[in-house]
């Protein structure tokens, strides 16, 4: 894999909670998706990497670009496109104004040219047609991919997106899927996601992180071995299980160690990701 983005040890505390401890990774084309329960470090993460906050140790690159001096973090800046969880929106912008005013913070000055990338950005996510409308008066998934537009600015080569498709429906969701993956062909996209479904759809690669540190990172089909043989079904719920449900067909599907004679069952992406976080909380307790 070439790598566009590297990161070795990279370290960042909020008082005495560690909320990285030494990540390191590689980011390659296409798109990467980021798993992880609430508190993981995920946002920090891509706080870090968009240059929003300084790590209290360790480095990264983007496209060859070093953030540690004053001219690398400018470049990093120019070459990145960043989607945060809750977007800053002036909801008496209209969807043209506000993309506008981030080219303008892009350093797009030519107003002309600017004006072009804007409407170019804005049609790419089909939204020509409402650039004109206050964002206030647009729904939410509109407004995400007006969000989704300022990020594309610029043609970034590193795409951030912090929790793009949360609280979309499901029509919108998968709107939203077919613009992402599109993102993701030439360029580099990392997506932050608690949406499993997400990153089976859409992902090349998928790093789990548990509290600051990376406990898996390799392609959906590795995350999903993970669970081979440690998912089964029952009538009833299985005590010795970690975890287990009823499904909508009255039976339960159960994950952890099977009993012998079990009827296994075909993993899901849903069910490596939930043993690895059950692994590590069963690492920290140990």
């Amino acid at each position: 894999m070439i790598s566009t983005v590297t990161a070795s040890g990279l370290s960042l505390r909020y008082g005495g909670t560690p909320a990285l401890d030494g990540v390191s990774l590689r980011l390659g084309e296409g798109v990467t998706g980021l798993l992880g329960p609430n508190e993981a470090g995920k946002t920090t993460l891509l706080r870090v990497l968009a240059t929003a906050v300084p790590a209290d140790r360790g480095a990264f690159t983007v496209l060859g670009h070093d953030p540690a001096t004053s001219a690398g973090r400018q470049e990093v800046r120019r070459a990145l496109g960043y989607l945060p969880q809750t977007p800053g929106f002036h909801p008496d912008f209209t969807a043209f104004a506000f993309v506008d005013y981030v080219a303008i913070l892009k350093e797009l000055t030519d107003r002309a040219a600017r004006h072009r990338e804007v409407r170019r950005v804005l049609d790419a996510v089909d939204l020509g047609d409402v650039r004109g409308r206050r964002i206030k008066r647009l729904s939410g998934g509109m407004r995400q991919r007006v969000a989704l537009a300022a990020a594309l600015i610029g043609d970034p080569g590193f795409l951030v997106l912090d929790e793009p498709t949360v609280g979309l429906d499901p029509e919108q969701r998968m709107r939203f899927r077919e613009l992402i993956a599109q993102a993701g062909e030439g360029r580099t996209v990392l997506l932050s996601t608690h949406q499993t479904e997400d990153v089976a759809l859409l992902c090349r690669r998928v790093i789990v992180m548990v509290a600051g540190r990376i406990r898996f990172e390799g392609t959906p089909a590795e995350l999903t071995d993970r669970a081979a043989g440690r998912v089964w079904s029952s009538t009833e719920r299985d005590p010795g299980a970690r975890a287990g449900w009823r499904t909508g067909t009255g039976s339960f599907r159960n994950l952890g160690d099977p009993p012998a004679g079990a009827a296994l069952l075909e993993p899901s992406l849903e069910d490596g990701y939930l043993l690895t976080l059950d692994d590590a909380d069963a690492e920290v307790a140990a």
